[in-house]
């Protein structure tokens, strides 16, 4: 009953022209057996429109539940890319059944894409491309469009290769409506093409498209031969993918292949999830060991033990601020290789500057508070130099674990944290021992 229900809302709501992504909440509820069942009963057309705004992951778990027929009048509607990452999510086994269950050219194309790494250029471009000689009129290019313009992934933009499909230049479909007519292609094409190699990776095609403000980018050879194209649509699931793998990685929760975090299995999530937690108790081992150093200190002056959180905490959020911007402006290219340095030395006069701001604040409401002036210096020397310190941890050594090709992103949580707290308690306690005959 639900299921025939949803079926027929979702028939309802394309007919009257609704977005199909927006019509996957009704999907959410449901098993997997269940959502097979509501595409099973919709048009071919409708479940295509359905099935491509799911994720890869969903789609594969479809795929395997769906009837033979429907499963090949859904793969063969999606775009190649598409497809060849929906590949990607199959068993060897499904995918060898799935790629001889569809036309021999169809499994060309894939085979093709197939061949590069998942996360490179080659691995999300798409072969739906318009591509024509130079030596064509504007007008035969215009019919040719008319042709095979619904088997391409985009029109507008059109590009002219050579006899032996070296990519020779490009021109927008506004190019072609404006010309006169009898113009050749090769009188109004551009040919300095902005494409990128293959090889590249996803992250660096993203960061193409949005310096050349690019509605889609070619793919080409190492003997500049076009290959294919990846468009502005696969940029942003790029951009997304990537950030939200930062995002766990800065939280040092990292990924799972093929599961979205947020619905993969428990034991899963722990062991992936533990081990940094083991880092950073470890840390706190070695810091609450730091304090046992100095506990005839802490004794003397038992006001001492006020301040180290505060001190902790401020150090903390500055370390994480620094490993932050640091680990999102090397992935996002605004911070380059030459430029590190440099970088750097900014990064060590912010924290200069906010250690000193924080140190004589905190060295003012310590004086009030107790009525100790040597308080109020151990107090904000401490301070200083704690965020001072954390600001230069939070930038070297992400910057270091890059040096040695170690994703920095790891870095911003256990290992930063760890480091800045010893130091932190450190600094602090040496300070507090040298001015400890005035404290009493």
């Amino acid at each position: 009953m639900i299921v025939g229900n949803i079926h027929m809302i979702i028939s309802r709501e394309l007919k009257a022209g609704a977005h199909p992504g927006d019509l996957l909440a009704l999907l959410e509820e449901l098993s997997p057996v269940e959502k097979a069942g509501v595409l099973e009963r919709l048009s071919e057309s409708e479940t295509a429109l359905i099935f491509q705004e799911m994720e890869d992951y969903e789609q594969a778990e479809l795929l395997r539940l769906l009837s033979e027929n429907k499963a090949r009048q859904l793969f063969r509607g999606l775009a190649s890319d598409d497809a060849a990452d929906l590949i990607g999510e199959l068993t060897a086994d499904e995918a060898r059944e799935m790629l001889s269950s569809i036309g021999l050219d169809e499994s060309l194309d894939l085979s093709d894409l197939l061949k590069y790494p998942e996360e490179s250029a080659g691995g999300i471009m798409t072969t739906g491309y318009i591509s024509l000689p130079a030596d064509i009129t504007v007008e035969e290019a215009i019919g040719r469009l008319r042709e095979i313009a619904p088997e391409a992934e985009t029109i507008y933009y059109v590009y002219v290769v050579d006899d032996a499909g070296r990519l020779s230049g490009v021109l927008s479909l506004r190019d072609l409506i404006v010309s006169a007519e009898g113009t050749l292609i090769k009188d109004v094409m551009r040919t300095n093409v902005i494409s990128v190699n293959a090889d590249l990776d996803q992250e660096e095609v993203a960061r193409v498209v949005s310096k050349y403000d690019l509605l889609a980018v070619p793919v080409v050879d190492s003997e500049k031969r076009l290959l294919g194209i990846i468009t502005v649509d696969d940029v942003i699931d790029v951009l997304e993918q990537e950030a939200t793998e930062d995002i766990y990685r800065l939280a040092g929760a990292g990924e799972i292949e093929g599961v979205e975090l947020t619905e993969a299995k428990v034991n899963k999530i722990v062991r992936m999830r533990l081990p940094w937690l083991l880092i950073s108790m470890i840390g706190g081992v070695i810091s609450g060991s730091v304090i046992g150093v100095y506990e005839n200190t802490l004794e003397a002056i038992v006001m001492l033990a006020v301040f180290i959180p505060v001190i902790m905490d401020m150090g903390g959020n500055v370390g994480t601020q620094s490993s932050t911007i640091y680990v999102r402006g090397l992935a996002t290219g605004e911070i380059e290789k030459e430029r590190e340095w440099a970088y750097f030395s900014r990064e060590v006069q912010i924290g200069a500057v906010m250690g000193a701001f924080c140190g004589v604040l905190i060295a003012i409401i310590a004086l009030l508070w107790q009525g100790n002036p040597y308080l109020g210096l151990v107090v904000g020397i401490s301070m200083f130099s704690t965020i001072s310190i954390a600001a230069i941890l939070g930038t070297v050594v992400p910057m270091a674990c890059n040096k040695l090709k170690i994703d920095p992103a790891i870095t911003a949580g256990p290992f930063v944290t760890t480091l800045k707290d010893v130091t932190g308690l450190l600094i602090y306690f040496m300070i507090a021992s040298a001015f400890l005959e005035y404290l009493r």
